[in-house]
């Protein structure tokens, strides 16, 4: 019998032509970022790491980072089961401004922000008579990172919630089920594990934000300071020792972050097909 040709190259050469993609836009580069933390002594890297306010700037990322992909997690849900769910005019106009953060520049995003939520904004003045600040502090980096992430949620759970069998929602309605255990036994999880993967690609997200979080942040030091910035400003500072020590850190911690997000779409594929 025949074998049927392949539309692409045979596997060797393909091969060849992803680990050399791969490598030159991806490995080598860092690579190179770790063999040249790899010149930084123990002490040093020690010293660098525990410096007050490289901590103060992973507690603010890590902290925002959680929170703002918490609070995606929650909305973001929601966004897709009212974009999945029901049919109303401009639904198309909303479906697509989800993927906004996505096309816009984040510098755009940060100065919009700002505008909008500074005490002479058109939220941040009202919010201001409140006692609540929102430029110029943590939660103003958190609001930025909402904002970047909203996306992975939504995009990641809405095709899920596209393939649940309304027909066995029928079947529980009609043994009397309310909507709230139709939703915690039926659909909830069905959803946990695509919902957890976009709440951990938005962690992992708003982790290496940079662009839209300076505006809005106004980095304090020791305030409102994330790990982009640290970066930076050693780097114009001519810090490079104490840039790529910190920068290790966050490749690795990225790195963790990828690989858990992986098992979890292992896990969401091996409950979608025992589903089945």
């Amino acid at each position: 019998m025949r074998k049927r040709a392949s539309v692409i190259p045979g596997f060797g050469l393909t091969l060849g032509y992803t680990l050399l993609y791969l490598s030159l836009i991806v490995l080598i580069p860092l690579s190179a970022t770790f063999i040249k933390a790899a010149h930084i002594s123990g002490p040093e890297l020690l010293a660098i790491l525990t410096d007050k306010q490289v901590l103060m700037a992973f507690r603010l990322s890590f902290s925002a980072a959680a929170a703002a992909a918490l609070v995606n997690g929650m909305f973001g849900l929601l966004v897709a089961w009212v974009l999945v769910r029901y049919k109303f005019p401009g639904r198309s106009f909303l479906d697509s401004m989800v993927d906004l953060p996505f096309a816009l520049p984040t510098a755009v995003a940060g100065i919009a922000l700002c505008a909008v939520y500074a005490e002479t904004g058109w939220i941040g003045g009202p919010l201001a008579k409140l006692g609540i600040q929102v430029a110029y502090t943590q939660l103003g980096v958190t609001l930025a990172l909402v904002f970047i992430g909203l996306p992975f949620v939504v995009r990641t759970v809405q095709p899920v919630l596209e393939d649940l069998d309304k027909e066995v929602e029928e079947a529980a309605t009609s043994l009397g089920a309310n909507r709230w255990q139709i939703f915690t036994k039926l659909h909830f999880p069905a959803l946990a594990p695509s919902l957890f993967t976009g709440i951990s690609l938005a962690f992992a997200r708003a982790l290496g934000e940079y662009g839209s979080v300076i505006f809005i942040s106004g980095n304090m030091p020791l305030k409102t300071e994330i790990v982009p910035l640290i970066i930076v400003s050693k780097l114009e500072q001519y810090d490079y020792t104490g840039a790529t020590a910190v920068a290790c850190i966050m490749l690795v911690l990225s790195f963790a972050l990828l690989l858990a997000i992986n098992l979890l779409q292992r896990w969401a594929g091996s409950a979608t097909r025992r589903g089945h």
